[in-house]
């Protein structure tokens, strides 16, 4: 990849991998743990693996559901915007972009929830993503991991 706006190398399915921010992001205000260190996401089912002090509730987990799932349904725009690397990174955490990345990044916003640097293809608005639900989550040494999938 030359740089960021290259901006749809990612195969990844358009309507989960905006969930995944939704989720990401939601995660991160809930429990002020950094975004995601991998993620896997595909059609049926997804996961990411975030660095977390402790294991969510039950009930904590059925509160990041429904928050996801209220944010998907407010119909938020999803946009990007050019910036450069410098200004990124006053603003976001850039450990997971190479290098090669380039001197200019993409931006994915998620309404007024959610923003973050990304390469892949998302929705032009979240009304084009089904409700999701937590399928599980388990937390070992430190490490959170929550796989996901929309409601059928």
């Amino acid at each position: 990849m030359e740089n960021a706006l290259n901006t749809h190398n990612k195969e990844e399915y358009p309507p989960m991998h905006t969930c995944e921010h939704i989720l990401n992001g939601t995660i991160v205000r809930m429990f002020g743990c950094p975004r995601a260190f991998t993620t896997h996401i595909e059609r049926k089912k997804s996961k990411i693996d975030l660095h977390c002090d402790r294991a969510p509730t039950p009930e904590e987990l059925r509160r990041i559901e429904e928050t996801v799932n209220e944010v998907i349904a407010r119909e938020l725009d999803v946009t990007e915007e050019i910036v450069s690397r410098t200004e990124a990174a006053d603003l976001y955490d850039l450990s997971r972009l190479p290098e090669e990345a380039g001197e200019t990044l993409r931006i994915v916003h998620v309404g007024d929830y959610d923003a973050c640097p990304c390469i892949g293809q998302h929705v032009s608005n979240t009304r084009e993503i089904p409700p999701m639900r937590i399928v599980s989550a388990d937390w070992n040494e430190g490490v959170l991991r929550v796989r996901f999938k929309f409601r059928t």
